[in-house]
């Protein structure tokens, strides 16, 4: 199934996918050890292709646009853990289902592991529309698509 823009987003089948992260969520970053720390099988090297980097107050948005490539990692829940992070995630990226105040969108897209690129679905936090056009006519593109870890 699709979505109305014509992406891969069908949240029956993306049930308990992995995450895609690149911002403050990456090894190194300040919700890293908060929220990941203990709750996953795996993180790996990652590529979202189809989406820009921009720089927001403090955190990175992924915009998607056709000719950019954002730098992060897949990461894979602990089963026993999955419903847990979801949640949290959901909470820290103040994503509420249908709500049009949301400044991200969860939504399924494909990702490709660096070690050996494969293509992977993943939950990715993209800038929500109104967000997005507001950047794409003044924010700041992050040059390389990678989050700078601090």
């Amino acid at each position: 199934m699709r979505a109305r823009d014509g992406r891969e987003n069908d949240p029956v089948e993306a049930a308990r996918l992995p995450f895609f992260v690149y911002g403050t969520l990456r090894p190194g970053g300040p919700n890293h050890d908060l929220f990941l720390r203990g709750r996953t099988r795996f993180e790996e090297p990652a590529r979202l292709r189809g989406a820009v980097l921009y720089a927001g107050p403090g955190y990175p948005y992924a915009v998607e646009e056709a000719q950019g490539v954002i730098a992060g990692e897949i990461v894979t829940a602990r089963p026993e853990t999955y419903d847990e992070l979801l949640a949290a995630l959901d909470r820290l990226e103040e994503y509420v289902p249908g709500d049009p105040r949301n400044l991200y969108d969860r939504v399924a897209r494909t990702v490709v592991r660096d070690a050996d690129g494969a293509q992977v679905r993943a939950w990715v936090y993209v800038a929500a529309p109104a967000v997005a056009v507001r950047l794409r006519a003044r924010g700041t593109p992050i040059e390389g698509g990678t989050w700078p870890v601090r």
